[in-house]
């Protein structure tokens, strides 16, 4: 037997042990001086009454007690507290000022085994007092905490998501596309968004029918305003027309209250940040390190949640992981006197068929190229500016999401199967292809017949997680068989009924005498960065437009992924 943890769990040797504790109790003394008083909550809590504050933006470990309960390990402590709030506060005189430290406990969704799935959160809640004073007095804490944490140089994003709620309410749009749009700012997906708003070419998917082009516009352009408190203006300037604009006023008083804060953060008014969990009602903030590829921590307003549980009142707090302060405390950046964006910018570049068609798309938006059309061995190409990490396209999105890159390029199909933590920015166009389902050609009797007797059929695939989301949208149960290559021999040999893969031309598909049975998505080439790294170097803003524009004059590729 192997003495090892569980993956996603560790243990803490005495050393970090005093050390996180010295934080701790630092950071306890400081919410307790401001009037917060401890609470702890179970380990355990029904999951119907997790998902009533927060439905579908947590990952819980799930299980059945004996009673046949479903239950799950708290993945997060804010919805806890709603429901003691509601069933113990309920007469108590406001504010509540509530602070805690406890485990938290995840479930990744992600192929990266570096995920860590039980960290330390510390945080606080502010409940019953609403306004741009109390909200600058969370936001003040939470700064204070991270300077206690050791924590310095980092950027402060801001944002608030009632001009979101304010358009889409207001658009004229079907609640199903509103949906749609609110996903892909959960997601940071806002290729997605681009798609859901363009007016000019309606989703086919999706019924945007009564959408008035203006709000599309103006929907389309929140993720692009981004800067000090001039962009506050910028959006007043598209909103206020449209009688969106009263949430702003607010959030422009709670920006202008965060003069002085502790640790020296930069201010970020970043509207992309409205993509958080979707409890948030208000203001909400996030904190970044350049040294570390997500957020270190952050909250907002949710005024609404506490209404979920039969007692309304306004809410506002933080949370943050003590591992991920720790962590921006130790690094280059967060010494004084370190410049964000002052390094290299470092770019995940793809191996194989996409890197032909990615190194003319970013000589043509401007960058030293130099040396990586030919690399040879060489994995990192250094230029003026710019180190270039030459990767197989799979391994792109791990490498930004943790931060050893700060952006990349590679298809669609990996950032899906992934599954990562990164912001999708922009769809470059090349590199075309699609997923499909194939089988032998006249065995579709068979595999249904199989399906009828068995209740699930057999799938080869290199793309377990792709064709896991296919089938379950379509309610068909299959078992995945993982291959690495040759999948086309699976159905050939009898391992499957049939193989999900990619396809360009469809010769290989035809060559072994296999049909395309179903489509299941199609996949271009998308630039794409970590939450850190976009908020934290002011060159990826720019980058991404570059390579916008830069992709409508250059000859690609006709294909990228190997033809079947």
């Amino acid at each position: 037997m192997d003495l090892v943890t569980p993956l996603g769990f560790r243990d803490i040797l005495p050393a970090e042990a005093r050390e996180r504790e010295a934080i701790a109790r630092e950071v306890a003394e400081l919410f307790n001086s401001r009037g917060y008083m401890p609470i702890e909550t179970p380990t355990l809590e029904v999951l119907d009454v997790m998902q009533m504050g927060a439905r579908g933006v947590l990952s819980p470990f799930k299980f059945f007690d004996s009673r046949g309960d479903l239950l799950a390990m708290r993945p997060d402590v804010t919805v806890q507290i709603a429901r003691m709030v509601a069933t113990r506060f309920a007469h108590a005189d406001e504010p509540i000022k509530l602070r805690y430290q406890q485990r938290v406990f995840r479930e990744t969704e992600t192929q990266m085994q570096a995920a860590a799935r039980e960290q330390t959160q510390v945080g606080l809640e502010l409940i019953g007092q609403a306004g741009a004073e109390a909200d600058a007095e969370v936001i003040e804490l939470f700064c204070e905490a991270l300077a206690l944490a050791g924590v310095r140089n980092y950027t402060l994003g801001l944002a608030t998501v009632g001009v979101l709620r304010a358009l889409l309410q207001r658009s004229g749009a079907p609640e199903a596309w509103q949906r749609s749009v609110l996903s892909a700012f959960h997601s940071s997906n806002f290729v997605e968004l681009n798609r859901l708003t363009d007016s000019a070419n309606p989703p086919a998917d999706i019924d945007s029918t009564g959408l008035a082009p203006v709000f599309a516009q103006a929907i389309r352009r929140l993720p692009e305003i981004r800067g000090g408190l001039e962009a506050i203006e910028r959006l007043r300037q598209i909103v206020e027309p449209l009688g969106c604009a009263a949430d702003l006023d607010q959030f422009e008083a709670t920006c202008r209250a965060l003069e002085g804060l502790p640790g020296n953060p930069r201010l970020l008014v970043d509207f992309s940040l409205i993509g958080s969990l979707d409890y948030y009602t208000g203001v909400l903030f996030s904190a970044y390190s350049p040294d570390l590829g997500s957020s270190i921590g952050g909250g907002g307003r949710y005024d609404t949640m506490m209404a979920a549980f039969g007692c309304a009142r306004p809410a506002a707090g933080f949370a943050f992981a003590l591992e991920s302060a720790m962590a921006a405390a130790s690094g280059p950046a967060s010494c004084e006197g370190q410049t964000p964006g002052m390094r290299p910018l470092r770019i995940a570049v793809p191996k194989g068929a996409l890197h032909k068609d990615t190194v003319e798309v970013l000589r043509a938006a401007g960058l030293d190229v130099e040396g990586l059309e030919n690399p040879g061995r060489q994995l990192i190409i250094s230029n003026p500016g710019v180190d270039y990490i030459i990767v197989r396209p799979s391994d792109a999105p791990a490498f930004v999401a943790l931060g050893a890159a700060d952006c990349g390029i590679c298809g669609k199909d990996s950032l899906l199967e992934a599954g990562s933590d990164v912001v999708e920015l922009e769809d470059l166009g090349f590199g075309a292809c699609r997923f499909v389902v194939a089988m032998p050609a006249g065995s579709q009797e068979a595999a249904d017949e199989r399906y009828r007797r068995l209740g699930a059929i057999r799938v080869a695939t290199k793309y377990p997680h792709i064709t896991a989301g296919h089938f379950a949208k379509t309610g068909m149960q299959v078992e995945i068989v993982q291959l690495h290559g040759n999948i086309e021999l699976a159905p050939l040999t009898g391992m499957a009924e049939c193989i999900v893969d990619i396809t360009a031309t469809g010769a290989t598909l035809r060559e072994n005498n296999l049909e395309v049975a179903e489509e299941v998505l199609g996949s271009t080439a998308r630039f794409f960065a970590n939450p850190a790294a976009l908020r934290t170097d002011e060159r990826i803003g720019p980058l991404a437009r570059s390579l916008a524009n830069a992709t409508a004059g250059v000859a690609f590729e006709a294909i990228a992924g190997k033809p079947q």
